[in-house]
């Protein structure tokens, strides 16, 4: 019995640090995208990069993407048990959209990478807990 509290604490603790985690991540990406969109000058230009994407429309996409990120992580906090996977899915593409960021900004998008794998971590954690039930 006192096994199953401790892992419960532990799930806990992981659901809270991954929609804080979450929240922050969104809003690092919306800060990206207004940056992106106000001033692309910011970020590296590429000629031959098989994802070139005008930096207003990564500017954009970051913005979208970040704001629906940081709001699952509200629900994450807010205990929804729906939200543990959304949230796992979109740090998925959060990633993803990192990942195809590289060459514009790499050491941030490499910050969020490691942001967004830690949260995939944890949900599935908390996801585990949850569903292994007593």
């Amino acid at each position: 019995m006192a096994d199953d509290d401790g892992r419960l604490a532990w799930a806990t603790a992981g659901a809270v640090a991954a929609g804080a985690l979450m929240i922050t991540v969104g809003l690092f990406q919306v800060f990206e995208g207004i940056a992106a969109v106000a001033h692309d000058e910011l970020f590296l230009g590429l000629k031959d990069y098989t994802f070139a994407i005008d930096t207003t429309g990564w500017g954009w996409i970051h913005i979208v993407l970040g704001a629906l990120v940081g709001l699952a992580g509200i629900f994450v906090l807010a205990g929804r048990s729906w939200a543990y996977g959304v949230g796992i899915g979109l740090a998925a593409v959060s990633a993803l959209n990192q990942f195809f960021f590289l060459p514009y900004y790499p050491l941030w998008a490499l910050l969020i990478i490691a942001f967004n794998v830690f949260v995939i971590w944890a949900l599935a954690v908390v996801l585990a807990e949850v569903n292994s039930g007593p």
